[in-house]
């Protein structure tokens, strides 16, 4: 059974409450309109997650300093940043069921504010001599950069191959879960080697994480019903990947001319979905998702017992296992 957000943040939940006050500090502005959009922003915020990989990492590998409250404020200021610029770029005017920032105070503003959050990021770090939590963070979003890039590339041509795709969502996604994981373990120990494994369980569980998400797509008995809105966006998905491998020539000619150029007609990305859940594509997704996080719970588990790693275990089980 999954447990509930609000038990597994038990262990931190102090720190948690700190956190959100230091994070509200480190965004604040003398100029009305920035103070304004960044209310906003925290008022809106989602579960937290990233912040909890970071307070539960730095305690199973020895205990919550200051230099983790810089570690989560950092992380969350420059995950904020990508996800107001993503929003302009992807022309989306909604986030969680709330406007986006550009839908609000339109694009302009949007474009600076996301500069603002990004600056504010590094001076946060600068300031407190965290030259190795800025390294870890500045290269997750760098490696977001360029997953989104690749990603954009690929789906020019829709030639995706399972080993590309596992570097896109290795960059685009898992990145920042493994710097959140990295950065954690890095305010509570200078250890490189358990740095290094802290980062890697977050990438194990940023893959896991991504393909939950691309199984979604698809809909399934639990989910509710399908949505498509990678096939409407031409993203090449974990289950569509699988099931063109395996399709008859005839039959990949025909999903991919539909993902190409017909992806914005209801009955033909059906077509797809039911495509891609008649050749098994759902079910090898889940046995990847499934292994991938299998071995990032073989890596937590050289780590010593503690409540701290209890909680860590349920929130991996919690991002691999929710309904939405």
């Amino acid at each position: 059974m999954v447990k509930s957000i609000d038990t597994i943040k038990e262990p931190i939940a102090k720190e948690l409450i700190l956190f959100e006050k230091r994070f509200r500090e480190a965004m604040k502005s003398k100029v009305p309109l920035l103070d304004k959009v960044t209310y906003y922003i925290v008022q809106r915020k989602g579960k937290q997650v990233r912040p909890m990989f970071i307070f539960l990492c730095a305690k199973v590998v020895g205990g919550v300093t200051d230099s983790t409250y810089n570690a989560a404020s950092l992380v969350e200021l420059l995950h904020t940043a990508t996800l107001v610029h993503d929003d302009v770029v992807d022309d989306a005017y909604e986030r969680r069921g709330f406007f986006s920032i550009n839908a609000l105070w339109k694009n302009k503003i949007a474009v600076l504010v996301g500069d603002y959050l990004l600056s504010q990021g590094l001076l946060l770090s600068l300031k407190n001599d965290e030259f190795q939590l800025l390294k870890i963070v500045s290269n997750a979003v760098k490696e977001m950069s360029e997953g989104e890039l690749l990603q954009i590339e690929k789906a020019r041509r829709l030639d995706i191959k399972e080993t590309i795709y596992y570097e896109i969502i290795r960059q685009k996604t898992a990145s920042l879960i493994a710097a959140a994981c990295s950065a954690g373990a890095a305010s509570s120990t200078k250890d490189m080697e358990v740095i290094e494994k802290m980062r890697l369980f977050g990438e194990k569980i940023g893959i896991a994480f991504q393909i939950k998400d691309d199984l979604f797509d698809f809909g399934t008995d639990d989910v509710g019903k399908p949505l498509g809105i990678d096939i409407k966006e031409k993203k090449m998905t974990l289950p569509l990947i699988y099931a063109l491998q395996n399709a008859e020539r005839k039959d990949r000619n025909r999903i991919i001319n539909i993902v190409k150029r017909h992806n914005n007609k209801p009955d033909k990305v059906a077509e797809v979905i039911q495509f891609v859940r008649e050749s098994g594509g759902l079910e090898y997704a889940k046995k990847i998702m499934l292994q991938y996080r299998s071995d990032a719970f073989d890596i937590l588990n050289t780590f010593p017992n503690s409540p701290s790693k209890t909680s860590l275990q349920a929130l991996v089980n919690f991002v691999t296992e929710r309904k939405k």
